[in-house]
């Protein structure tokens, strides 16, 4: 898994490239904590190119998630594929956070 942190506008983006599972999940863990640490009002996880995801990457979504409302910013994640989509719709998570199918979308919710 590829992972990068950028800014864009007054948002810090995390992008992940490749399988969020138990082997990258730490990887991702380190660079959303960096990110929260840098965000001041907006955070936003790009899992645009990411093709799979197990229950430890969509772990390291929940505790992104917990640490962005004990900081009052705001969280969204970008999802572009329908597999990725179903985990956070099987798990109800779709309810929780605030789900874009395009970055632009998330950057302008």
């Amino acid at each position: 898994m590829n992972v990068s942190i950028t800014t864009v506008d007054s948002a810090i983006v995390v992008t992940a490239v490749g399988e969020l599972d138990l082997v990258s999940a730490p990887q991702l863990d380190g660079v959303l904590t960096e990110g929260i640490s840098q965000a001041s009002a907006r955070l936003v996880l790009d899992l645009s190119e990411v093709t799979f995801m197990d229950s430890t990457g969509l772990g390291t979504v929940v505790k992104a998630l917990k640490r962005c409302r004990e900081k009052s910013l705001d969280f969204h994640v970008v999802v572009g594929t329908e597999r990725v989509r179903k985990v956070f719709e099987i798990t109800g998570l779709d309810s929780l956070i605030a789900l874009s199918s395009a970055l632009d979308d998330a950057l302008n919710a």
